[in-house]
């Protein structure tokens, strides 16, 4: 069975004062994907997002779940939930305010299906959000998230502010208990390590493009790292590395479609690490707008 489209963006912009945050953004997303969008600093990963919600209007087409984000945003919010940052809560509020909240505001919010959620952990509903942990926080979060019948979940930079121990709670916990297959979930964070084992597909950007748009299947055919012997240095490199970087010392080659029966010859052979590939890409990309 096809799966549904949930984005569609084709040529899409945006201009501030000091120049473009897009600038002919092309991206598709489909149903069931839990895709990671990465890219440096002013990249356009959170201008991208805000366009999705319908925060912000840009130049080009962008649906999102076959709904204009702008004009019919009322109804698309209906079927959409976002998480920006689990660490910033309204500290004044009692827990059973926030959940009233959401109620409130959004449609599809379950308020006995949180209740029973967090009847599991230690938080009290008349407690004040300043009293909770941050793994209290997290848990809370995740318990509106999990409660919530959305078929897409944007999270931008959601973790920020919290010790590792906490961020791997919180994503373990929402694949475990929130995604089901259907579902889709676009998680834009500098911490790339940290959601690499649960993505499906990764998107790179870079200064308001789409620099690379791949399932991780196929970025793990496509590209291989290779830590080749001394003794087979130069061999290695007469293979035209894509990228050369240093680990403890040695030498690691990445490399673009080269087999890996003849990679091994010449040492240990395997998949590049989400972040060490994005670097090499940035690094090709740049390259290539130095010399057009």
């Amino acid at each position: 069975m096809e799966s549904k489209k949930v984005i569609v963006a084709r040529n899409i912009k945006k201009e501030y004062g000091q120049g473009l945050a897009l600038s002919g953004l092309n991206l598709e997303v489909n149903s069931g994907q839990i895709l990671g969008l990465i890219g440096p600093n002013g990249a356009g990963k959170s201008t991208f997002l805000q366009a999705v919600l319908g925060l912000v209007d840009v130049e080009g087409e962008l649906e999102v779940l076959g709904l204009s984000p702008k004009k019919q945003r009322h109804e698309l919010l209906k079927r959409v939930c976002s998480i920006t940052d689990v660490a910033v809560m309204p500290k004044w509020m009692t827990v059973r305010q926030v959940l009233n909240y959401v109620s409130g505001v959004h449609p599809k919010f379950d308020l006995a299906k949180a209740r029973k959620i967090l009847s599991t952990t230690d938080i009290k509903t008349n407690s004040k959000i300043r009293t909770l942990s941050r793994g209290m926080v997290v848990q809370l979060h995740l318990a509106i998230v999990m409660a919530i019948d959305a078929e897409l979940l944007v999270l931008d930079e959601p973790t920020l502010g919290l010790d590792l121990s906490y961020r791997k709670e919180f994503y373990s916990q929402l694949i475990e208990d929130y995604f089901d297959g259907n579902k889709t979930i676009i998680i834009s964070t500098h911490q790339v390590e940290e959601i690499e084992g649960v993505l499906s597909d990764v998107v790179f950007l870079n200064r308001g493009k789409t620099v690379m748009s791949e399932s991780l299947d196929a970025l793990n055919q496509k590209y291989l790292e290779l830590r080749p012997q001394v003794d087979y240095l130069e061999k290695a490199k007469s293979l035209k590395p894509l990228y050369i970087r240093t680990e403890l010392g040695r030498p690691v080659y990445l490399y673009e479609n080269v087999e890996s029966e003849k990679l091994s010859a010449f040492g240990e052979v395997h998949p590049p690490a989400i972040a060490d590939l994005f670097l090499a890409i940035m690094n090709k990309t740049n390259l290539q707008g130095e010399n057009s």
